[in-house]
């Protein structure tokens, strides 16, 4: 006799949810890292650029050349704004996948206690029944052995 979860094949879809939870959650990291990783980049660019235009200042530029560097600028500022924007969507959908995986791994480790729970009750009623036979075969030598005297 056999321990047969009744539930087994609920504990298995729920499995197979918080697997599926998990990759997604896996994949919400992976684009928020790589939407923050080109923000830090953009930034960085903006930082540099503006460096060197500081320095380009102070040996003379043309105003031709400011006017191209201060669109260069806000051009990329309003690329910096869309990025940030990107980054706290994906933060964002990280954060909702971060929540699902979480809900996904107590709905199964509810089944796996309850799992756990029917197991220990099987192995009881497995004892009980051996308790049981055990007391029947030492009646039965009794008997037995009562009859030959």
């Amino acid at each position: 006799m056999s321990f047969q979860y009744k539930f087994e094949k609920i504990l298995h879809v729920k499995e197979k949810e918080k697997d599926q939870a998990l990759i997604n959650y896996q994949e919400a990291i992976q684009k928020f890292e790589n939407a923050a990783q080109q923000l830090f980049d953009l930034l960085k660019k903006k930082e540099l650029f503006e460096e060197k235009q500081r320095n380009a200042l102070v040996d003379g530029l043309i105003i031709s050349e400011i006017r191209q560097n201060q669109l260069f600028i806000q051009n990329l500022e309003k690329t910096i704004e869309h990025i940030q924007m990107l980054v706290m969507n994906a933060r964002n959908h990280m954060n909702w996948c971060e929540e699902k995986l979480k809900e996904r791994n107590i709905e199964m480790k509810k089944y796996e206690k309850m799992k756990e729970k029917s197991y220990q009750i099987y192995l009881q009623s497995i004892k009980e029944i051996e308790q049981i036979q055990l007391n029947e075969i030492a009646s039965l030598q009794y008997y037995r052995q009562a009859e030959v005297r």
